[in-house]
């Protein structure tokens, strides 16, 4: 493999955790896995590639959905051991609930509250 995989912290299980950002607003969208295989069909492909932890197997984002998530740049921190994608969200939406952002929940007055609105209705999205 690849050099620059090397240079990755993996997990014991061979990960790296992973935040997916829009790379126009900034905002984070979603948190996810990879493993060096899905890092390399990453770059490889233009679009994320996660290791789904409970299906145990590569999952290329919006095969389902539709809502792929175009790479544009791939970053790594200080300590190399998280990965940043600012990806280009098709669809807008990159949570299976519906919602731009996994992140909509928010902490207010002793409970967790959802702040931002469902776009488009899962069954809609994934026709189960």
């Amino acid at each position: 493999m690849s050099d620059w995989l090397d240079e990755v912290k993996w997990t014991e299980d061979g990960l790296v955790p992973v935040i997916a950002q829009d790379a126009e607003s900034g905002r984070n969208l979603m948190f996810a896995w990879m493993n060096r295989e899905a890092l390399q069909k990453t770059a490889e492909l233009g679009e994320a590639v996660y290791w789904s932890r409970s299906r145990g197997k590569l999952w290329h984002k919006g095969e389902e959905s539709g809502h792929t998530q175009k790479i544009r740049e791939i970053r790594l921190d200080c300590d190399n051991d998280v990965i940043l994608l600012k990806i280009e969200q098709t669809g807008g939406i990159a949570c299976h609930t519906g919602r731009e952002s996994c992140f909509f929940q928010r902490f207010e007055n002793g409970k967790w509250v959802s702040v931002d609105p469902v776009l488009k209705d899962p069954r809609a999205i994934y026709n189960k």
